[in-house]
């Protein structure tokens, strides 16, 4: 019986958002704002906090640091996620300061004791509790050792399988991760993820290169674009609704989130999809990754419309 409808995997951070910059300063200007947030960050946080917002029971996995453990359990119980799969590290939890204009964000990042987190990885009391949830997503540039003990014992399982890697490019170059990325179910990388798998900017050259890679699925996130998906023979895209960004830091996440829940609730690849751009297009409203995540009523009210009944 499964505790769990979906167990997160990945890195966890806490947050510094500053936002609402017009633009991004010259080397040696400083700039100034009033918006600025503390947040639970790192992909991981994010896409469990967006399903716990959606209704799902969602484990989080991860490692954090002692100082930081009480107050981020505290924030992920106020999303309805679990923290029962957090470990305590020896050392500081992640740090990332993010800095957004409406347009585009950038990243200062302190890994901290995440890089703890392979290694518990292929502890077998862990891969066992994975075993026992529906899906698993992992927000993490899987390592390949890592991803040849779990994912056959997922699969084996009846798990379905997600990856968002994150902007990784050492990762996403490497041919030794082609075999990770045949594996796992579901593939979710942005528009820049997906030019370093396939070597070309076009979103259609990634699609086509999926195809070749023989994956399982083949779609890539194209922010206010929306998604592009390859399904019989054709490449086929998905457009959000409009909202008034704010802050798209987590963006990408929340578009996760949302996607494993239609998957979860049996839809198709497009409904899939529009509910992921819908969750990913609502988050981008408020300061920080977590404020702007739909509950499920919201969503389904923006689903009619923007797409209809």
């Amino acid at each position: 019986m499964t505790e769990f409808a979906v167990s997160v995997v990945g890195e966890i951070y806490v947050d510094h958002v500053m936002s609402g910059f017009p633009a991004f300063p010259a080397p040696g200007i400083e700039v100034v704002t009033d918006n600025y947030t503390r947040e639970i960050g790192g992909g991981a946080a994010i896409t469990a906090c967006g399903l716990g917002r959606l209704g799902r029971a969602v484990n989080l996995i991860g490692v954090v640091g002692e100082d930081d453990a009480a107050w981020i359990e505290r924030r992920l119980a106020t999303c309805g996620v679990s923290a029962a799969g957090l470990v305590r590290g020896s050392g500081a939890t992640g740090v990332s300061l993010s800095v957004s204009t409406r347009e585009d964000r950038s990243f200062f990042t302190h890994a901290g004791v995440n890089r703890q987190l392979p290694a518990r990885l292929l502890d077998d009391a862990i891969i066992a509790k994975l075993t026992r949830t529906e899906h698993v997503h992992f927000a993490m540039p899987l390592d390949r050792a890592v991803a040849a003990r779990i994912l056959p014992t997922l699969h084996a399982a009846g798990c379905t399988t997600s990856l968002d890697v994150g902007y990784q490019p050492h990762w996403l170059r490497s041919a030794d991760n082609h075999l990770t990325c045949q594996t796992v179910d579901y593939l979710m990388p942005n528009e820049s993820e997906a030019a370093l798998l396939c070597g070309s900017e076009s979103p259609e050259d990634y699609l086509a290169f999926a195809r070749r890679l023989e994956m399982p699925s083949a779609l890539v996130k194209l922010g206010a674009r929306g998604a592009l998906y390859a399904e019989d023979g054709e490449d086929l895209g998905v457009m959000p609704p409009r909202v008034d960004a704010v802050d798209s830091t987590g963006s990408g996440d929340a578009f996760d989130a949302g996607f494993i829940d239609a998957l979860l609730a049996g839809a198709d690849m497009r409904h899939r999809l529009r509910c992921a751009c819908i969750c990913g297009a609502l988050s981008t409203r408020a300061p920080g990754a977590i404020a702007g995540l739909p509950r499920a009523t919201e969503l389904r009210e923006v689903y009619e419309q923007t797409y209809g009944p």
